[in-house]
Formats: structure tokens, sequence, C-alpha cells
């Protein structure tokens, strides 16, 4: 499906002219359904890898560039595999409980992680030494748009992507509140399906190379 194809199918299911959804309020909506499906749906084309050293009492991490979501972070040894000593994931939390956690900046292996600021992540204990961790995040690419007319979620997703529209549309426009309810829960068992398929592809990749699949790095 085409950029063109989706604003279309928009105000012909909603029947409202571009006299009222005009392309800019459009083009509004396909971006916040975008970060929507990102956060909703773990996709194999938007998951990278990124490893960062951080250093003794630096409890920083500047997070990769157009990192929409920060699905994990891992302590790792230097060449990216889980480290001996420090398997264990760090387990996100609130930033409240960062600052309740660790009020007076104690030192220790990081076992937390929360958002700082849009660029930043914040982990506690601060690190007693240097670490190597490696963080598991979406990648927010360039959406959809009239000089960008597909996308990997127009060519793959774009019945979830259209009824996504849909609900944000009818939202928007104050409509029938059972219309908005309908292509909601369209949405949600599209990514239902979509997340299964997924999955798929992962076992029919891991059985066929021999190795764990891991996305794109």
């Amino acid at each position: 499906m085409t950029y063109a194809e989706l604003i279309q199918k928009i105000r012909d299911y909603t029947e409202v002219s571009a006299n009222v959804l005009t392309d800019s309020i459009l083009n509004n909506m396909i971006e916040n359904v975008e970060f929507r499906i990102l956060r909703d749906v773990d996709s194999d084309n938007n998951r990278r890898y990124a490893t960062a050293n951080v250093l003794t009492n630096t409890r920083f991490i500047d997070t990769p560039t157009n990192a929409l979501v920060i699905r994990s972070a891992q302590i790792v040894d230097s060449d990216g595999t889980a480290s001996a000593d420090n398997r264990d994931f760090l387990q996100f939390r609130d930033t409240s409980f960062m600052s309740e956690f660790n009020p007076t900046g104690a030192t220790g292996v990081p076992k937390y992680y929360s958002w700082w600021d849009q660029d930043t992540i914040v982990m506690a204990p601060t690190p007693d030494a240097t670490y190597t961790i490696q963080l598991n995040y979406v990648l927010k690419d360039p959406g959809l748009s009239a000089t960008n007319t597909t996308t990997y979620l127009s060519t793959y997703f774009p019945n979830g992507l259209l009824y996504a529209c849909l609900a944000e549309a009818y939202g928007f426009l104050k409509g029938p509140v059972d219309m908005l309810q309908l292509y909601d829960n369209k949405y949600v068992e599209a990514v239902k399906g979509f997340s299964i398929e997924q999955m798929g592809r992962r076992r029919r990749d891991e059985y066929q190379a021999g190795v764990p699949r891991i996305g794109k790095q």
C-alpha cells in the first residue's frame, strides 16, 4: 500500500473529504500510528543492537540515534556475548524508583535502568567498574509520506496500518464510538497475527541456519 492509497482509504472509509482531513492532519495521524505500531510490534525489520562502554562512576548512556524504544539492556563482554559473571538483563524501572533506590549514588554492578530524557538512559547502582552494555532497541526509520511513498509497515502490515489510522481518524473526528472501537479491535487482532508471523519467521531461520537469529545489526 502506498502513501497515496492510504490517504485515500482513510477518507473513503470515514466518508470525510480533504477539506476536513487535510494532508497535514493525516500526516500527523500516520506518524502517531507508526509510533504506536513500532511500540506494539517486535518487528524484525526495526530491531537493532548497539553496545556502549560505561566507565566507572558513569551512570548515563546516550541512546543510539533514532532509537524509539529500548527493549532491553544487558551487561556483556567486549565481544558482545553475555558476560560470564553478569548474565542477567537490567530491569527497567521508572525514574521515581531510580531516585529512591539510589539516592546517594551508591556504586555496584548495574541492575536497573530507566529513561532519563529523550536521548539518555540512566542506570543504578552507579557502575563500580567499566562495563559493556548491549542495548536491544527499536529503530525509528523514515515514515510514510508523500516523498517516501512505501515503507516496511505499508508493505508487510498494510491492514494493521489502515485500521490504526481509521481508529485515530474517528477519534479526531469525534465520530461514532463503536466505529473507533471496531477499528481499534481490528488493529489489535492484526498485531497478534503479525507478531505470530514474526515469531514463525525467526523459528524457520533458526532451523535453516542452525544458529539463533537476533535480527539486523
